[in-house]
C-alpha cells in the first residue's frame, strides 16, 4: 500500500499525538511553565544540600521541569518526523532544542554542588524525609561518580577544553557522510549507477558476484585513499578519550566507559574470551555459505548475499499483525493483552509517505504512549521490524510502573526486549514455513543475526580494546598499526574458509561507533541475553516467562547486571554467551540437515 502525501493516509493508520498535545494552546502553556520553573531552580544555587527538605523540593522542581521538557521535545521531534517538509513542525522542533541547550548551560552547577556534600549526609536526609526514598537509587548513582568528579572551577575548565576538542568525530562524519563520493558501478543491466552508503548493502546482496566485488572495492577504495586522514581523526578521538580518562581519574578508557552502568571490565573481557572459544562455529557457518554459494573461495564481498530467496513477501499490515500475535504467544496472555493497546490506542504510524523520515523507531516519554514510527512495506523484514520496535515499546510501557527517575532503562538493556521479539518471530516463521527454501531462509536469517551482532560486534569490541591499550602503552598508532591490527582480527574471526581481501583492512575507518569508545560490545551482550531468554521461553520455562515481565517492569531501578539477574541472566559469567552460541550451533545443525 503506497501513499504519496501525509494527507492521503487515513487517520486509522497514523499515530495519535493529540494524546500528548491536543492543540497549540497547551504547547504554549507548557513552554511558559517550563520557563517559569527555571528561576525557581536557580534560586537553589548554593542551597541544594542545606537540608533534607531543600534537597527534596529541589529534586521535585527539576523533575517537573524535566518531564515537561521531555514531553515537548519528544512531541516536536515526532511531529516533524512524519512530515519533514512541514516548516511549522520544524520551527517548533528547533525552538524546543534551543530551550534544551539553554537549560543545560544554566544548570552546570548542580552536580558539583551536590557532590561537595558527603553521601553519608544524603543517607541521613533520606532517613529524615520518607519522600526522598523514591530518589534513593538516583542519588546513589550520582554519588558513585564522586571520586571521578571535579571542583566547579575545574569543571568549567574541563567543559571549555571539551568544546575546543570534539572536531575529530565531526571531521570523520564529514568524510563518512557529507563529502563522500563512492563513484559509479555497473548494475545487473549494465547501467552505470552511483554507489552510496545507503544502496551499498543492496549491491552486496546482488546475485551477480562481479557486482558485489565492484561495490566492495569501490567503497573501500574511497577509505583507502583517505586512510592517513582517517587514522589521524581516529587517533585524535582516542587521545581526547584518554584526556577525559586521566582528568576524571580512571585507570583506562574502557573502565570509564563501563563505569556508568556499574560494569566491571571483566564482563567485557569475558565476552571476548567466550567468543574466542567458539570460533569453530563461525568457521563452520562460513564453510556452509561457501558450499551453498558453490564457490571455490568465499570472499568478504560474498558474506551478505542471501543463500535463498524468500517467497513470503506481500504481507499486508493486518496479516503482519496476525503473525506478530501468533509468534509472541509464548510470552503469555498478559503480554498479548497489553500489546493489543499499541494498535487500539494508535501508538503506531504505519505507512511511508513523502517527507516522512525513513526507517523505524520506538520513542515516547513518561507522560506519553511509547509510540512507534514504521515505514511498513509488506515484506517479511517489515514484520520483523514491527516486532522489534514493539519490543522496545512494551519495555517502555512496563517501565512506567517505576517512579519517573527510575523509569529509563539503560542502553545496556535496551536491545534485549526487541531482540527477544525478533527471535520469537523468526522461530514462528521457520516452524510454519511451507517449503524447504523458506526454512533455509529463516534459518540463515537467524544465523546472520548472530554473525553480524555477536561475532562481528565482539570483533569490533576487541579491536577497540587493543587500540586503546596500545595508545595507553605508548605504541605509535600509525595507519599501518591500526589497519594491520584490524586485518589480523578479521582473519581470526572469519577463519580460513574466507579470503580476507586486502581492502577489508580499512573497514575500521568507516565505523562511526568507534568515535563512542566501548559502545559496540552492548550489541553483543544484548543479543546474548536476548537469545538466552528467548531460548528458555520457547522451551516453555514458566519461571522465565514470569521473571521476564518483572525484568521489563524494572526500568532503570537498579544497575543493569542486577536487573538482568531477575530473569536468570548473569553476564558476569560466560553462561548467557554460551547459551546464545549453543542456539547458534543448533540452527547450524538444522541447516546442514536441510541442505543434505
Amino acid at each position: 500500500m503506497e501513499y504519496k502525501s501525509r494527507t492521503d493516509i487515513p487517520n486509522e493508520f497514523k499515530w495519535d499525538l493529540s494524546k500528548m498535545y491536543a492543540d497549540e494552546t497547551i504547547i504554549k502553556k507548557d513552554i511558559e511553565e517550563l520557563e517559569s520553573l527555571t528561576p525557581k531552580i536557580l534560586d537553589y544555587k548554593g542551597h541544594i544540600m542545606d537540608s533534607s527538605d531543600s534537597l527534596y523540593k529541589f529534586l521535585t522542581l527539576t523533575e517537573k521541569q524535566d518531564r515537561i521538557l521531555e514531553k515537548l521535545y519528544v512531541y516536536s521531534k515526532m511531529n516533524y518526523d512524519v512530515d519533514t517538509k512541514d516548516n511549522k513542525a520544524k520551527s517548533l522542533k528547533m525552538k524546543i532544542e534551543k530551550l534544551n541547550e539553554g537549560l543545560s548551560e544554566k544548570y552546570s552547577f548542580i552536580e558539583p554542588e551536590m557532590l561537595e556534600c558527603s553521601y553519608d549526609t544524603v543517607l541521613k536526609y533520606i532517613d529524615e524525609n520518607d519522600k526522598l526514598k523514591e530518589y534513593k537509587f538516583y542519588l546513589e548513582n550520582i554519588y558513585r561518580f564522586k571520586s571521578h568528579s571535579l571542583s566547579q572551577i575545574e569543571e568549567d575548565i574541563y567543559v571549555k577544553a571539551l568544546n575546543a576538542f570534539g572536531n575529530c568525530s565531526e571531521a570523520f562524519s564529514n568524510i563518512n557522510n557529507t563529502d563522500i563520493d563512492l563513484g559509479y558501478i555497473k548494475d545487473e543491466n549494465g547501467n552505470d549507477v552511483k554507489l552510496t552508503q545507503s544502496n551499498y548493502i543492496v549491491y552486496m546482496k546482488s546475485k551477480d558476484r562481479s557486482i558485489r566485488e565492484s561495490a566492495f572495492n569501490a567503497l573501500y577504495s574511497y577509505y583507502k585513499n583517505r586512510k592517513n586522514t582517517l587514522a589521524a581523526t581516529y587517533v585524535g578521538d582516542i587521545k581526547e578519550s584518554a584526556f577525559i580518562t586521566n582528568v576524571k581519574k580512571y585507570n583506562s578508557t574502557l573502565e570509564r566507559s563501563l563505569f556508568g552502568d556499574n560494569i566491571d571490565v571483566s564482563v567485557y573481557k569475558n565476552l571476548i574470551d567466550t567468543v574466542h572459544k567458539n570460533m569453530n562455529l563461525m568457521y563452520d557457518y562460513m564453510n556452509i555459505r561457501k558450499k551453498m554459494l558453490n564457490l571455490d573461495e568465499l570472499h568478504m564481498y560474498d558474506i551478505y548475499v542471501d543463500l535463498v530467496e524468500s517467497n513470503n513477501d506481500n504481507i499486508s499490515f493486518d496479516e503482519g499483525k496476525k503473525i506478530l500475535f501468533e509468534a509472541l504467544k509464548p510470552l503469555g496472555e498478559k503480554y498479548l493483552n497489553d500489546l493489543k493497546k499499541a494498535f487500539d490506542e494508535k501508538w503506531i504510524d504505519i505507512y511511508p509517505s513523502d517527507g516522512k523520515r525513513s526507517g523505524a523507531y520506538s520513542w515516547g516519554c513518561y507522560d506519553s504512549y511509547p509510540y512507534l514510527l514504521l515505514n511498513y512495506n509488506e515484506t517479511v523484514d517489515a514484520v520483523s521490524t514491527m516486532g522489534h520496535e514493539l519490543g522496545h515499546s512494551m519495555h517502555s510501557y512496563y517501565s512506567k510502573s517505576q517512579n519517573y527517575v527510575d523509569s529509563n532503562y539503560p542502553i545496556f538493556l535496551a536491545e534485549i526486549a526487541s531482540t527477544v521479539n525478533e527471535v520469537l518471530i523468526n522461530d514462528y516463521l521457520y516452524k510454519n514455513a511451507k517449503t524447504k527454501e523458506d526454512k533455509i531462509y529463516y534459518l540463515t536469517d537467524f544465523l546472520e543475526m548472530v554473525r553480524a551482532t555477536l561475532y562481528r560486534q565482539t570483533m569490533f569490541a576487541e579491536f577497540e580494546s587493543i587500540i586503546h591499550e596500545k595508545e595507553q602503552n605508548g605504541v605509535p598508532l600509525t595507519e599501518d598499526e591500526i589497519s594491520n591490527t584490524y586485518y589480523d582480527l578479521n582473519k581470526l574471526y572469519y577463519g580460513d574458509n574466507v579470503v580476507s581481501d586486502d581492502n577489508i583492512r580499512y573497514e575500521w575507518s568507516r565505523i562511526p561507533h568507534f568515535y563512542t569508545p566501548f559502545y559496540v560490545y552492548k550489541y553483543a551482550t544484548g543479543l546474548s541475553s536476548a537469545l538466552s531468554i528467548a531460548n528458555r521461553i520457547l522451551k516453555n520455562d514458566t519461571e522465565t516467562k514470569d521473571n521476564y515481565l518483572c525484568f521489563l517492569s524494572s526500568g532503570g531501578n537498579d544497575y543493569p547486571l542486577n536487573i538482568l539477574k531477575k530473569v536468570g541472566v548473569d553476564m558476569e559469567t560466560p553462561k548467557p554467551i554460551e547459551e546464545a552460541l549453543s542456539m547458534f550451533k543448533e540452527k547450524l545443525e538444522e541447516l546442514k540437515e536441510l541442505i543434505k
